[in-house]
C-alpha cells in the first residue's frame, strides 16, 4: 500500500495548452478553503510548522497591513492557465496585459490569502511545477508591488514574491493561478480592478 501511495500522481496545473475562449469553458483545477486562520501571523506560522520555504519578498508582504485574511471559512474555486492558453503569442507579456485579458474572459484575480493558503493545501505538487498567483500586488515596505508564486523547485515547497509592476515581463508559458466566479465566492474576496 505505501508504494501505491508513493506513486500516485500529483495533481497538476500542467493542463493541455487549449486556447482559453471563456473562463466557463476551463475546468476548476482545484478548490481550496480560505478563512482558516485567525490573522497572518497564525497563517505564516502554519507554513513554518509545515516546513513550506518562504521567499524574502513573500515573507515580507505576509506582514503588511494590505495582506488579509479572511474572517470567514470560504470555498474558492481555482484554475490555472497560462498566457498562452490565454491568447498571447509573443515570448513574453506584460503584467497588466495578461490580468486584462483574464478579467475579459471572465477569471477573477484571486484574493493575496490564496498563495499562502494553496502552498498549504497543495503539499503534492509535482517538482519543476511553478504557479503565478493572479492577484493585485502588494507593495514591500520600500514600494515595490509583489505577487505570490508557489512553487516546488526541487529544494522542497516554497512560497516566494515576484515582480509585480505593471509592466512587468512575464513569459507566455508562466502558468497562472485565477479564481472561478461562483456564487460561494463572496464579493468581499474579490480584488479590486487595477488602476
Amino acid at each position: 500500500m505505501q508504494s501505491q501511495l508513493k506513486l500516485k500522481k500529483a495533481p497538476s496545473a500542467n493542463g493541455p495548452p487549449v486556447l482559453v475562449k471563456s473562463a466557463t469553458g476551463v475546468p476548476v483545477w482545484k478548490t481550496i478553503t480560505l478563512g482558516t486562520f485567525a490573522d497572518p501571523l497564525a497563517l505564516r506560522n502554519a507554513l513554518d510548522k509545515k516546513g513550506c520555504s518562504i521567499g524574502g519578498l513573500a515573507a515580507e508582504i505576509l506582514a503588511r497591513p494590505a495582506f488579509a485574511v479572511s474572517s470567514t471559512k470560504t470555498d474558492v474555486e481555482l484554475v490555472a492557465v497560462s498566457a498562452v492558453q490565454l491568447g498571447f503569442e509573443t515570448d513574453t507579456v506584460t503584467l497588466t496585459a495578461i490580468y486584462a485579458q483574464a478579467r475579459q474572459l471572465g477569471f477573477e484575480l484571486a484574493p493575496a490569502e490564496v498563495g499562502p493558503q494553496l502552498r498549504l493545501q497543495y503539499f503534492d505538487q509535482p517538482m519543476g511545477e511553478f504557479l503565478i498567483i493572479g492577484m493585485e500586488p502588494i507593495k514591500t515596505w520600500s514600494g515595490e508591488p509583489v505577487i505570490l508564486n508557489v512553487a516546488n523547485g526541487g529544494a522542497g515547497l516554497i512560497l516566494f514574491g515576484q515582480d509585480g509592476r505593471p509592466d512587468a515581463e512575464i513569459s507566455v508559458i508562466s502558468r497562472f493561478v485565477f479564481a472561478r466566479s461562483n456564487e460561494r465566492f463572496t464579493p468581499a474576496l474579490a480584488s479590486t480592478p487595477a488602476h
